[in-house]
């Protein structure tokens, strides 16, 4: 350490051949350009935006969305004194036998769901870059039933997970997979502990080891099940997981498949994670007041659905003051944030040695399929030895892997060009003008200013539907959620940028929001746009 104590150095890795450095933005006092000098995290830097709802359109959401169950009521009231043709399937009554779902479990569904299901599962008919192509329906019934029309509508794709751009039919990487597929073909038929392992699987765990900084790694087909299938393994009764309340439905079921206590901490907030740690500490397990056997703190690097970032520094902190382990699922943050492309644990300047378990996903950076995590060598054999992805499931394809490893070896700059770094500062640039032309407009926007996810907050039911037709209608294919996925009074239009995206493209589809949120009075935000820019 300098005499000052303040300066910062790089902390690198192995030089290649090519003169690149695969290794980490560290700094010495332990935080990155985000922390001042005391350790205390500076807004100016770390902006994340979360103006909260206005109290008439809370009202009215609230009003909205009992309109709807009372016509709900109405119709189901019709449709069982015969009026009205039920088109949702009905289970048989058979005699001694209890109905395997109430009726009123998919209300929702059907009186709900169905009337604006042309919003969602919209077939597509080309690559998910940055521009595709949409396969027009009609619907006779409102919605039970769809039928395409034979053409086709060319719309900006600002819906897709194609962080980096690398959902490509052509290049470096698609040419990659074909020759995989002709040596090795597209089906395993086995699992990696029979006869599932090929050499390639070798190959892309060792790269993804040393992409992330971790001493070995283990890779799955499934993203959703590297999650969910292996915390079960990791930890077990008499243990603790203390969750982020706004963590993935693959964590949540892991955690429940695990038979270790939960304890749910406020998003992102310290002071709440804090406690729940002190108290698990100072009281032990419940009635025995026994220690826990581990206690494992579970977040996300980037939270899909509010495009926040977490505050991974003061985890880390709290990890070692408490002595617990961190589960850190990076599926969203892996190759999309960090100057290298290494997810948050470089974003903010972090030792990957002080993460537990990186967890991470190929679906979204690399443009391919399933999931990795990344720890020590003793933890990964544990995982190689009882996880039932890998007991169980069948191996992830040739091609698949060849996918993940050419696109990786490009963000590493290893294939002896800049392309890699190109994509990520594309990326950071485009998701920095995209929210800051969005506050500018009058939107309310969620997150973080470095998330390529950027959510629009449309608040009541009505127009969840009416902005994703208006939109598809003038070129803008996007996706909008709503209640289950997210509270009842904060549904929204979810943006995901792209490094594919040009400016021109990011502009036009502005001019579209813009031109719908005119039309459906959408621009609440009450507050000032945030002071960055987007040269930041």
């Amino acid at each position: 350490m300098s005499e000052g104590g303040g300066k910062s150095r790089q902390r690198t890795g192995k030089i290649l051949s090519n003169g690149h450095i695969n290794g980490y933005t560290m700094h010495e006092n332990g935080k990155s350009k985000y922390y001042n000098a005391k350790g205390d995290l500076q807004p100016s830097k770390f902006c994340e935006s979360f103006e909260e709802t206005p109290l008439i359109t809370a009202v009215i959401t609230y009003v909205g969305y009992g309109i709807l169950f009372i016509f709900g009521c109405l119709r189901d009231f019709i449709r069982k004194c015969g009026l009205e043709k039920i088109n949702s399937a009905k289970e048989p009554k058979i005699e001694g036998f209890v109905p395997l779902y109430q009726s009123f479990e998919s209300f929702y569904t059907r009186n709900l769901y169905i009337r604006i299901r042309d919003c969602w599962n919209r077939p597509i008919a080309s690559v998910p870059g940055a521009e595709f192509e949409v396969l027009d329906r009609e619907t006779p019934d409102y919605g039970w039933n769809f039928h395409l029309t034979g053409t086709k509508t060319k719309a900006l794709n600002m819906g897709s997970y194609n962080y980096l751009g690398f959902a490509e039919n052509t290049g470096p990487c698609a040419d990659a997979a074909e020759v995989a597929t002709r040596k090795y073909g597209v089906g395993i038929c086995s699992t990696r502990q029979e006869l599932g392992t090929l050499d390639i699987h070798k190959e892309l765990e060792d790269l993804v080891a040393r992409f992330v900084g971790c001493e070995a790694a283990i890779t799955f087909g499934m993203g959703f099940a590297t999650n969910s299938m292996n915390m079960p393994t990791l930890m077990s009764k008499g243990c603790l997981i203390i969750s982020d309340e706004l963590n993935h439905a693959s964590l949540i079921l892991g955690a429940r498949l695990s038979h270790a206590s939960i304890r749910v901490f406020k998003h992102n907030d310290m002071k709440s994670l804090e406690e729940k740690l002190r108290e698990a500490v100072v009281f032990g397990q419940p009635r025995t007041h026994r220690p826990w056997k581990k206690i494992l703190i579970v977040v996300e690097g980037i939270y899909s659905m509010e495009g926040s970032i977490v505050n991974l520094p003061e985890v880390i902190r709290l990890k070692k003051k408490y002595k617990a382990y961190v589960y850190l699922d990076e599926a969203h943050s892996i190759g999309a944030t960090g100057p290298t492309g290494r997810g948050v644990v470089e974003y903010f300047g972090c030792d990957p040695k002080d993460v537990d378990i990186m967890m991470g996903t190929f679906t979204k950076s690399f443009g391919s399929a399933g999931g990795y995590i990344a720890a020590t060598k003793k933890i990964i054999d544990h995982l190689r030895a009882h996880s039932h992805s890998m007991t169980y499931a069948t191996s992830m394809s040739a091609p698949v892997a060849q996918q993940i490893i050419s696109s990786m070896k490009i963000i590493m700059g290893e294939d002896g060009t800049h392309n890699g770094e190109k994509r990520i500062k594309q990326l950071l640039w485009n998701a920095r003008y995209f929210r800051r032309r969005l506050h500018e407009m009058g939107f309310i926007i969620y997150g973080n200013k470095d998330s390529p996810v950027v959510p629009m907050l449309l608040f009541m039911p009505a127009k969840i539907a009416a902005f994703a037709r208006e939109c598809l209608k003038r070129g803008l294919g996007t996706v909008v959620v709503g209640f289950p996925a997210t509270p009842i009074i904060e549904s929204r239009a979810r943006f995901c940028l792209s490094g594919a995206h040009t400016e021109e493209m990011l502009d036009r589809a502005l001019e579209i929001i813009d031109e719908v949120g005119d039309l459906l009075r959408l621009k609440y935000s009450q507050k000032p746009p945030p002071l960055y820019s987007k040269e930041d």
